[in-house]
């Protein structure tokens, strides 16, 4: 059951995600998924905004903190998704997250929430299965099948 408040169950919090993905030689597309730290779940990263950052940097600030992943990141998100979040004090609030494609070019050896056991690894966009969500799943998939994904550079 959820611990709604007044004022939690009112408020609509907004996150931003990348969608981090490559292209492999075969010309299929992989998407990068990253496990939360709570319940262990396959998610794409994503985060609260960040001060002084257009929605898509923090998108892309996100998949680097929690995936180690640099690249292209689209100006325009492809779409939204809405999860119940659990606050630390115990209220649950309703997240409506922006989801930006984020074209991978590297990944570094190094980033702050490897640590974190946030392990990461490439799933095929024929899979769209093993992602909880099936509406985030759909997203993904169509999300990258389209010629353009208005990518900035």
């Amino acid at each position: 059951m959820r611990n709604l408040s007044t004022a939690a169950a009112n408020t609509r919090r907004i996150q931003f995600a990348a969608l981090p993905y490559r292209r492999t030689d075969g010309s299929h597309t992989e998407v990068m998924l990253v496990t939360s730290r709570d319940t262990q779940r396959w998610v794409i990263p994503k985060g609260w905004p960040q001060r002084g950052k257009a929605p898509c940097d923090s998108a892309a600030r996100e998949a680097f903190e929690e995936a180690g992943v640099v690249g292209a990141v689209a100006r325009r998100s492809v779409g939204t998704y809405r999860y119940d979040k659990r606050l630390k004090n115990g209220d649950v609030v309703v997240c409506e997250v922006h989801v930006f494609p984020l074209e991978v070019m590297r990944q570094s050896k190094r980033w702050p929430e490897k640590s974190n056991a946030s392990s990461s690894g490439y799933r095929s966009k024929r899979q769209p299965k093993l992602c909880r969500s099936p509406s985030l799943a759909k997203q993904y998939v169509s999300s990258l099948a389209g010629p353009s994904t208005g990518l900035a550079r």
